[in-house]
């Protein structure tokens, strides 16, 4: 069986640093918030061309934790609108509902599954003031559209980037690719650069581009007020040790975790990159008109966390694919807007959200897949 995700052959390669990284963080006797954390937020802020980067206990904290601070700062209030993609993954809507704002949920493209920027406007009230921008399956949004939007109307811009590090934001003009003229990325630069007061969320989840072996997430901002709060939120709110000056949480990147990712960022760009020239045999490889393939333009705009086909008939193309010894996963089978615990919103109509959770089927794509393999998957979805 060719797995979906194979995660013990991934980190194989580290497995003795990652013991050595090991005995030397019990042999520091630091293990909360200590060098390796210090190490990694630096580390990563350069990475990302952030000013900041502020370690946590996971993605989901990392959302929440953003709106928090920008509570704090005065720049949210509670009961405030924030636009958020239908379909996206449903931390993002339970991070919004956490820090006690309201989610408004808006449409993707159905070529790009990211929020289509021409249908926020419509969904915009007095009381939006944030627009929370998800990179879906590790292909960016739509963010000069975004941006402009944000700009008008003054409204905050959050990145959930939990599946999408690394991702380059690239201007890609005259392309053949563009679905309608109207499809453009920002200039270059790396996700988690951000307007001075915007931020974004990361998770490094075992199975995420760059992935620890536990839970683990960040924030990164050019906001210094911002980070400052932050630093705070995820420590009890507090800067210094028994001073609280918030109502924080206790959302800490582990130590141990986070000299693990020290390991793995240098290997990061490398690993998207085997990501991509996968990707790029799948599409021109896989010739079947029941199976529809993801949009890229062949920019460094994804980084293929997920590389996500449709077809009409995703039970019997999965047990197919089974029959034949390939492992699939389902992201995401059910829409947020259906899910019981939104029973209000299980009336409303969202038509392209629930054609994509009713049609997609996640391909094994990861550094370790060979090229034996990926030829063989191939051929069978071909035969299909």
């Amino acid at each position: 069986m060719i797995p979906f995700l194979d995660l013990k052959k991934i980190n194989e390669p580290y497995e003795i640093a990652f013991q050595e990284k090991l005995k030397s963080v019990l042999e520091n006797g630091w293990y909360i918030l200590g060098k390796e954390v210090e190490t990694f937020e630096k580390a990563f802020a350069e990475y990302c061309e952030s000013k900041y980067c502020i370690g946590v206990g996971n993605g989901f904290d990392a959302l929440v934790l953003i709106f928090k601070g920008y509570i704090e700062l005065g720049k949210l209030k509670k009961g405030d609108e924030v636009i958020v993609p239908a379909n996206t993954y449903i931390a993002s809507i339970l991070a919004i509902l956490q820090a006690d704002l309201v989610p408004v949920l808006v449409e993707p493209r159905l070529e790009t599954y990211n929020i289509n920027p021409d249908l926020i406007q419509e969904k915009i009230t007095s009381k939006t003031k944030a627009i929370l921008a998800v990179h879906l399956y590790g292909q960016l949004a739509e963010m000069q559209k975004i941006n402009k939007i944000a700009e008008k109307h003054n409204l905050i811009v959050v990145e959930d980037a939990a599946q999408s590090h690394g991702i380059k934001k690239t201007q890609f003009l005259n392309s053949k690719f563009q679905l309608d003229g109207n499809l453009q990325f920002s200039d270059v630069t790396l996700s988690g650069v951000e307007e001075p007061q915007s931020a974004s969320a990361f998770s490094f989840y075992p199975g995420k581009n760059l992935g620890c072996l536990g839970d683990g997430g960040a924030i990164t901002t050019n906001d210094e007020a911002l980070a400052k709060v932050l630093f705070s939120l995820r420590n009890y709110g507090s800067e210094k040790k028994y001073h609280n000056e918030f109502v924080g949480v206790n959302s800490r990147l582990d130590e141990l975790q986070a000299g693990f990712l020290n390991l793995k960022l240098p290997n990061l760009d490398s690993d998207n990159e085997k990501r991509r020239a996968i990707a790029k045999r799948y599409l021109s490889g896989i010739k079947n008109s029941k199976i529809v393939l993801p949009f890229w333009d062949f920019s460094s705009n994804h980084v293929f966390h997920l590389f996500v086909i449709r077809t009409e008939n995703r039970e019997k193309l999965q047990e197919y694919l089974v029959q034949n010894n390939i492992q699939t996963v389902i992201h995401y089978p059910i829409p947020p807007h259906k899910q019981k615990a939104f029973s209000q919103w299980n009336n409303l109509s969202f038509p392209i959200t629930e054609k994509i959770h009713n049609e997609v089927l996640s391909l094994p794509i990861s550094p370790v897949l060979t090229e034996s393999e990926v030829d063989y998957i191939i051929e069978i979805l071909n035969q299909y």
